[in-house]
This record gives structure tokens, C-alpha cells and sequence, in this order.
């Protein structure tokens, strides 16, 4: 009931997810990330424990085939989960259980990911993929939503539409951006507001967050306010 894709962003080393169903706040179910180190999406039956646990082996050092495996070891129910994972190296390994519905499947890229159960066809994961391997120049928050957008035109999931969710994280434990449309008429079309949003003032305070190589980061409320008022005047 769900399509989503992960991917990293080899400009800045930031792993990235998008997703999007006619199911409520698939934000709060579906993605997980370890930052630095590996992303999960788990979906169609979902497990929050594929994302819970598949974390924690991440940052054990698993590879993503290893942790794929551990995970579905542990659970009777796997032939009705989706899962894709990809890690640091780039590995990507991917589950699609043979009762998810129809259609379903996966399709790996270079630097991507892609996987969705009970979707119009086929076609929703070849147009996210190809619109997110020919948009390489777009930022990469905007890329993510543009090749979502491309799955839902080409028909998305069967039933409709209600959430989706868009979650970044660089270095820190802590995500770069998160955005959710919990209950929607058109979740994609509002994280691309939000995304717009999230430049007023946001992504310039993000950088006075502490971090762990600078624990106390910036409390400097002049630096802070002018870092956004130059933003402002710049995007003017």
C-alpha cells in the first residue's frame, strides 16, 4: 500500500527517504535511517521493528544483505512485509514477501532505491526511478519529491492518496529535515510547500544546532538572525 524511495546524495553524503500511500502517517511507520551509516523502508504489512532493529544492526557494522537476513529470520510473518535497505557502501538489498499485493516489486539503481506493494503498476517505480536519475542538478530534497511526483502521475498507489513523509539526515543523529502530510487530499504537493517553507528560516538555523563536533553549537541570536535576514534578501 505504499511506495517509497531511498537514496544518498553523493554531494553532501546525506541519505534520504521518501514515501507515499492511502494509508494514515506512513511518516511515523515507514522510514528509518542511521545517520552515516544506512537507511530502511519497511512497508506493505509493515514491521516497525524492521526499521527499529535494522537500525541498531547498522550501527553494529551489518551490511545491508546481513541485516535484510537477520531481520526476516525473526519474523513468521515476512512473506507479507516489503523491505529495502541500503548502506554506507552503497549495497542495496530489498524483500518483497510473496503475499504483499499486487502490484508490487523493487528496482535498484545506482545511489537508489526503489519499492511499493499494491500500486497501479509497474510503471509507478520506473518513472520515480527515471525522474530521479534524470534530475541529478536538483537539490537534493527537491529530487526526492520530484521523482515521488513522477510515481504518483504514473498512478501511484491504486487506492488513492493521504500521507506521505520526506526524512534527511547528514552526520547528526538528528534529521537535516522531516517533514510529514499525515491526512491529506495531496501530501506530496504540501511536503513541496513545507520543503519551500523549511528555507525561511530552518535550514539557516539548522547550522546553529549543536552537533557532535561542536556539542554547544550557536547561541548567538545576532549571527543566527543575520544568517536568515541575508537569506531572505538573497532569495528577494
Amino acid at each position: 500500500m505504499t511506495w517509497s524511495i531511498i537514496a544518498r546524495d553523493p554531494a553532501t553524503g546525506q541519505f534520504g527517504i521518501a514515501v507515499a500511500t492511502r494509508f494514515f502517517a506512513v511518516g511515523a511507520r515507514v522510514p528509518f535511517i542511521a545517520a552515516g551509516l544506512g537507511a530502511i523502508a519497511t512497508q506493505a504489512f509493515v514491521n516497525p521493528y524492521y526499521g527499529i532493529d535494522g537500525v541498531k544492526l547498522l550501527r553494529e557494522g551489518l551490511n545491508a544483505h546481513d541485516v535484510l537476513a537477520a531481520l526476516l529470520a525473526t519474523d513468521d510473518g515476512r512473506e507479507s512485509r516489503q523491505i529495502h535497505i541500503m548502506d554506507a557502501s552503497g549495497a542495496i538489498a530489498a524483500h518483497t514477501g510473496r503475499d504483499c499485493t499486487a502490484w508490487c516489486g523493487h528496482i535498484a539503481g545506482g545511489g537508489f532505491s526503489v519499492a511499493g506493494n499494491m500500486l497501479a503498476g509497474a510503471d509507478v517505480l520506473d518513472e520515480t526511478a527515471k525522474t530521479y536519475i534524470a534530475n541529478d542538478s536538483l537539490p537534493f530534497p527537491r529530487r526526492l519529491l520530484m521523482s515521488m511526483r513522477a510515481g504518483e502521475a504514473a498512478g501511484g498507489d491504486k487506492r488513492g492518496k493521504q500521507s506521505a513523509a520526506l526524512l534527511i539526515h547528514g552526520e547528526e543523529e538528528w534529521p537535516a529535515l522531516d517533514l510529514r502530510a499525515d491526512d491529506h487530499p495531496d501530501p506530496l504537493s504540501e511536503l513541496e510547500r513545507l520543503e519551500q517553507v523549511s528555507h525561511e528560516v530552518w535550514v539557516h538555523f539548522r547550522d546553529s544546532l549543536p552537533t557532535r563536533q561542536n556539542p554547544s553549537g550557536n547561541t548567538d541570536r545576532d549571527v543566527i538572525d543575520t544568517r536568515i535576514a541575508a537569506a531572505r534578501t538573497k532569495a528577494q
